[in-house]
């Protein structure tokens, strides 16, 4: 069985067991609810010691693997100028309509109070700092502090820099630093599965508690994230088209029907790398793109490009918020956004679940949220995962497309 149905199985027998304690005796659904949310804290503690060293690593393998990136040619360079735009404009699309859809849907007083006291204790929820403050903060004064105390926006911009500064060193040295936070983040990866394995105990754990004490509402509540999650991955893979059609050259028409062969492969694996074979031809073939563009284009957008990876992220932030009464301010979207786009340049090539939590748990602390409700999105996010993935193969092929674009009008 593979580790996403196991997960769905715990998910649903908890979301079972706990909506039937509910409904046949209300107090011993509190005990065992209880007796159960230890173990769901105490998986989601194990998964979140990971994070700090995973993404330092993370960030400066990604900041190097884009290095050499640029230096193998301009094609290479606007590339990544294609990957680096398209990803902000899924985060920013993302931060702007999400909230706007959280609005719409429908908001229980009860269940939402009961909802938050069934999640294991969340750490301080932190105030929205004023400008200034959140502009000094940016750069941290100390940057082991600032790993010690998870502060997520500080460290990246230390990953950053250490991974720019990295680029300039002997070519030796650089590869034997990147050599060693690679096997850093390896090792993370590692215990991160290990953590994964038992997983459906976790899930099963968390929900159980959440349904025990939250009742039916609670499904309705993470129906409306998945609704969520997959109608801004499809708004943002239906945007491609016009992008396609007023940058790239190409008619509407025929960028459509060039691209859904891959589209098909990419419903059925569920895996951009796995749609790599199918993105090439339709890129050559029916897109009449140069083999040498599609052949470089492609593949280095399987490695660093994923168009709904921020959009996750935020997503899964901007639902904790809900969930908690959270206002966000235009300060914390921001970080969020800016954090989304660098961290999903690192953390492109790992397993969904890792990916998951390597990524989303720095994203919503550095916003400012309690990251204790991304256990039970954890679980859920699987279903959206189709579409997310077809919106990864079409901004790939719409990103190759761009390239091919601008590499006819200045060769």
């Amino acid at each position: 069985m593979s580790s996403t149905a196991r997960i769905l199985l715990g998910l649903i027998l908890g979301a079972l067991v706990g909506l039937a304690l509910a409904w046949l005796d209300p107090a011993l659904a509190t005990r065992a609810a209880d007796l159960v949310q230890p173990v769901g804290r105490l998986w989601l503690n194990a998964l979140q010691m990971t994070v700090v060293p995973l993404v330092l690593a993370l960030v400066i393998v990604g900041v190097g693997a884009a290095s050499e990136a640029a230096a193998s040619g301009r094609t290479a360079r606007r590339a990544l100028s294609v990957f680096a735009i398209l990803l902000s404009a899924g985060a920013a699309l993302m931060a702007l309509v999400a909230p706007l859809l959280l609005a719409l849907l429908p908001r229980d007083p009860a269940t939402v109070a009961a909802l938050r006291a069934a999640i294991p204790s969340a750490s301080t929820v932190a105030t929205a700092p004023n400008f200034g403050d959140w502009l000094a903060s940016i750069v941290p004064s100390n940057a082991i502090a600032a790993a010690a105390q998870a502060a997520m926006l500080p460290l990246v911009v230390f990953a950053l820099c250490f991974g720019f500064a990295l680029t300039r060193i002997e070519a030796g040295r650089r590869a034997r630093l990147i050599e060693l936070f690679q096997a850093l983040a390896d090792t993370m990866i590692v215990i991160v599965r290990g953590v994964l394995w038992v997983a459906p105990v976790g899930v099963f754990a968390l929900v159980l508690a959440v349904c025990a004490r939250a009742g039916h509402g609670v499904i309705g509540a993470l129906g409306g994230y998945i609704a969520m999650q997959c109608t801004m991955y499809l708004l943002a893979t239906a945007l491609l088209y016009p992008t396609v059609m007023l940058f790239g050259g190409i008619p509407l028409r025929r960028f459509a029907s060039g691209i859904v062969p891959a589209q098909v492969v990419a419903a059925s694996t569920q895996s951009s790398l796995a749609s790599l074979p199918a993105m090439l031809e339709s890129a050559t073939t029916r897109l009449g793109q140069p083999n040498a563009i599609a052949a470089l284009v492609l593949p280095l957008a399987a490695s660093l490009f994923r168009i709904t990876s921020p959009m996750q992220y935020i997503g899964s932030a901007l639902f904790v918020a809900w969930i908690y009464g959270i206002e966000v301010s235009a300060a914390q979207l921001a970080t969020g956004a800016a954090l989304a786009v660098v961290i999903s340049l690192g953390a492109v090539g790992l397993p969904g679940q890792v990916s998951f939590m390597a990524t989303t748990l720095p994203v919503t602390s550095a916003m400012g949220l309690p990251v204790a409700p991304l256990g039970l999105l954890l679980a859920v996010d699987t279903i959206p995962d189709l579409f997310a993935t077809i919106g990864n193969v079409s901004a790939d092929l719409t990103a190759s497309t761009l390239v091919a674009r601008r590499a006819e009008r200045d060769p």
